[in-house]
């Protein structure tokens, strides 16, 4: 079978025992930096010398049929760096190959950037969407900021500690100044750090230079109040952009959760308090495309 297994992200005392234990007895490690898992072996006391295969982005399709017939004759523990493989790391291919091709994949839980950063946060964490990395150009960063401005979850990034303070001004652009923002440095190492704030008001700490692991996490957009009278308007928006009354005021109802009956009565009562000159007036624009 494949073992997925976690990896400590900082600290060492974070190995659990079965980690060690399947070290110790594993004959095959594919690991993304096989350089950083032999010096985990010999940080962790770990008296075996498996096998290490490279795993990293730039060989995990090629590789990944070849290692899923290797897993078929003995167990294959898969390795990133730190924190779970496949999650913003390594290994999603090949467990993509082994379930097509009936290999068993397991998993030896652990320590993950992610939820440890969401978890002291301060953030709501009912509900989140991990984003991985933003893009490194600023163009594609506030094009994938713009996609966000409504989601209501906690969002998850990784950020690069060079980027920090371009990317917390640009959340800030986007989402607001005052959007909530724990920037998350080190964690579970010496110089553990979590900064919250207004994502503005970061921005000139950041950019005084910080070092490190970062894990930005961002509070989701409010909800949006949304009361009859403004159900209505967009009720009339969708008709006069050509739908029919009752199909305009089915589509608000799912939307915002109004009656869909309200809705329909309301719009119509609207409709029929409206002046002649105003239906003149607003007649006299074309459609929208």
């Amino acid at each position: 079978m494949i073992i997925l297994a976690a990896t400590p992200i900082g600290n060492l005392k974070d190995a659990s025992v079965r980690l060690i234990e399947t070290l110790e007895a594993a004959e095959v490690v594919a690991a993304e930096d096989t350089r950083v898992t032999a010096k985990l072996l010999r940080a962790l006391n770990v008296s075996n010398r498996p096998r290490l295969i490279a795993l990293h982005d730039h060989n995990e399709r090629e590789k990944a049929a070849e290692l899923v017939e290797l897993a078929r004759s003995t167990d294959l523990v898969v390795l990133s760096d730190a924190g779970m493989p496949t999650v913003s790391d390594p290994g999603f291919h090949l467990v993509q190959a082994a379930v097509a091709g009936g290999v068993d994949v397991t998993i030896i839980p652990g320590p993950s950037a992610v939820v440890s950063a969401l978890a002291v946060s301060g953030l709501p964490t009912d509900r989140f969407t991990f984003e991985g990395f933003l893009p490194r150009k600023q163009g594609d960063r506030l094009s994938t900021l713009g996609d966000l401005v409504r989601e209501r979850r906690t969002m998850v990034f990784f950020e690069s500690p060079n980027r920090l303070a371009a990317s917390l001004a640009d959340i800030a652009s986007v989402l607001g100044d005052d959007r909530l923002v724990a920037v998350c440095r080190e964690l579970t190492k010496l110089y553990e750090e979590v900064k919250r704030g207004g994502a503005a008001s970061l921005v000139s700490w950041a950019e005084a230079g910080v070092k490190g692991e970062i894990v930005l996490v961002v509070a989701g957009a409010a909800a949006l109040e949304v009361t009859l009278a403004t159900g209505v308007a967009q009720v009339l928006e969708l008709v006069s952009d050509g739908q029919r009354l009752k199909d305009a005021a089915a589509a608000i109802a799912d939307a915002t959760g109004l009656s869909k009956r309200d809705l329909y009565e309301a719009a119509l009562q609207s409709r029929a308090s409206t002046t002649p000159a105003q239906a003149a007036a607003h007649l006299s624009f074309p459609p929208r495309p």
